[in-house]
């Protein structure tokens, strides 16, 4: 079977590559093993370049770059499908243990006019307005349905087994037969190394969520980023992460990570202890022995990498879709993605 494109991975990264694709006028194909296994289903959805305290480097300017085009790009989506993706700018506060310094700090009086009822441990912290969050749930279900909409064609429960390959890839080799394109996208997450030898690794988290009682009036209006990160929904859900494990594929929730993760957010904000528990989930994040993604140009002239994006998959799917169409459409480099290029690794 020949495709014009063909994108290995169905997630977030996989389908925003794709709907850019196919809104300048591309023949696109995912083939995706399973919608929801990845990433983008165990995220909370922080949109915080600021919070993650991230240094100035092209990945903040990157960052930075996608959480501005974040906006525009959900209205987009929402548009074509009539659906909400959960996106509220409600800034991120960062409350810390310890005093500290800079010019975004607060003292834990000014700290409490944010939001009252943290932990008597906080002393202070940062307040950072132009982080938001998106539900990233969601936002996966929108960005399928804006693919569809568009055209783009989405097969599911194939496995690739292997590239078929000499100095450039003539196909995949799959359960379901073989498939031929003139360009393939490698998006496959934390399971890239099962088709190419890249340093992209499984790190898995575990995370919870609690439901508060009352949806109408919510008593968390922003995300709460410390030891535990907590993330209120608009629907009165809350979500608390996320462990950070080096321990391959182990599927799975464990007493200890999730005694970890209450713990630490009922000393942040001591009223979720009062929450009723609504689920417990893990999934893998993309890693990279130096956290940054692998973007871009790969060994082979008609293979493109998108993945290893770890922690900032869902912040950065706008400016990876846009970034990556555009190198897969031109064949031009691009200088925002050359501190991501895999040679870094060699």
């Amino acid at each position: 079977m020949r495709r014009e494109i063909l994108i290995i991975g169905g997630g977030i990264i996989g389908l925003a590559i794709a709907i850019e694709l196919k809104s300048q006028g591309a023949a696109v194909t995912i083939l995706c093993r399973d919608f929801a296994e990845g990433a983008t289903h165990a995220a909370a959805g922080m949109l915080a370049p600021e919070a993650e305290e991230i240094p100035p480097s092209p990945m903040l300017d990157f960052c930075l770059a996608s959480r501005a085009l974040y906006p525009e790009w959900i209205q987009k989506l929402e548009a074509l499908t009539g659906m909400n993706a959960g996106y509220w700018d409600c800034g991120i506060l960062a409350p810390r243990y310890q005093v500290s310094e800079g010019s975004q700090w607060l003292d834990r009086a000014a700290l409490l006019t944010h939001q009252s009822e943290l932990g008597e441990d906080v002393v202070g912290g940062y307040w950072f307005a132009k982080d938001a969050q998106v539900d990233n749930r969601a936002l996966a279900k929108v960005l399928w349905m804006a693919a569809t909409a568009l055209g783009v064609e989405i097969r599911t429960e194939i496995n690739i087994e292997r590239f078929a390959f000499d100095t450039n890839i003539h196909a995949l080799e799959t359960n379901q037969g073989r498939w031929k394109a003139d360009h393939y996208i490698l998006a496959t997450g934390a399971w890239s190394q099962e088709l190419l030898p890249i340093p992209v690794f499984p790190r898995k988290g575990q995370m919870l969520s609690v439901q508060v009682p009352d949806a109408v009036n919510l008593p968390l209006r922003q995300v709460l980023f410390g030891e535990a990160y907590i993330v209120p929904r608009q629907d009165g859900r809350i979500i608390v992460g996320a462990t950070s494990e080096n321990v391959g594929f182990q599927v799975g929730n464990t007493a200890i990570g999730i005694h970890t993760l209450l713990s630490n957010a009922i000393r942040l904000y001591p009223p979720i202890q009062h929450f009723a528990l609504q689920e417990i989930w893990s999934g893998f994040r993309p890693a990279t022995p130096d956290e940054l993604p692998i973007l871009g140009e790969s060994p082979y002239e008609n293979l493109t990498l998108a993945t290893g994006h770890y922690r900032n998959g869902i912040l950065l799917a706008p400016v990876t879709g846009s970034a990556i169409a555009q190198y897969v459409l031109t064949q031009k480099a691009d200088p925002q993605l050359e501190a991501f290029h895999y040679s870094r690794f060699s």
